[in-house]
C-alpha cells in the first residue's frame, strides 16, 4: 500500500466581545470524485521536497486564492483512499485576505462547532472535531487577524 501526506488548514475566528464564540473556516468541494458535495478544511497533498507548511501555503494559494500563515500543529488522522494510506495533518492557519477566489470548491462559510457537526463534512475531516472540541481554550485564547466576516 502507497502513502501520502496531506494538510489541511483549520482557520478560527474568534470575537473578543464574546470570547466563547468561535467561528470556523470551512468550505464545500465541487461536485464529482467520492468526496465531491462534501464540506472540509482546505488543503492538499504534500509534494515531493514540500515542507508541511510550504504545502498549505500553495494549496490555499492554488484553492482559494488567499495567503495564509502557518501555525501549530493541532492534530492528524489516517484513511484510506484507493490503495493509498493517508496521514492528514491538520494546523491552525490565518487568512491573510478575505477575497476568496474558489477553484476547488463551490462555496465557504465561517460556521460555529455547533453547525460545522451539522454538515455533510468528508470523514477524514471529521475525525478532527474532538481534537478540535478538547483544544477550543486554546483556541480562543490565540490572536487571529481580525478580518470582517462577509458570510
Amino acid at each position: 500500500m502507497k502513502e501520502r501526506i496531506s494538510v489541511a488548514g483549520v482557520a478560527v475566528r474568534t470575537f473578543p466581545q464574546e470570547p466563547r464564540r468561535q467561528k470556523f473556516f470551512v468550505a464545500r468541494r465541487l461536485s464529482g470524485g467520492s468526496l465531491g458535495g462534501k464540506w472540509e478544511f482546505p488543503g492538499g497533498k504534500v509534494e515531493s521536497g514540500e515542507t508541511d507548511q510550504e504545502a498549505l501555503i500553495r494549496e490555499f494559494q492554488e484553492e482559494l486564492a488567499v495567503p495564509v500563515e502557518v501555525g501549530s500543529f493541532i492534530g492528524e488522522t489516517e484513511f484510506i483512499h484507493g490503495d493509498t494510506l493517508f496521514t492528514l495533518r491538520f494546523y491552525r492557519i490565518t487568512l491573510l485576505s478575505d477575497d476568496y477566489t474558489l477553484t476547488a470548491h463551490s462555496e465557504w462559510r465561517w460556521v460555529s462547532m455547533d453547525e460545522m457537526i451539522q454538515l455533510d463534512f468528508a470523514e477524514s475531516d471529521r475525525k478532527l472535531f474532538p481534537a478540535i472540541i478538547k483544544k477550543r481554550e486554546s483556541l480562543k485564547t490565540s490572536v487571529f487577524r481580525d478580518l470582517p466576516l462577509k458570510n
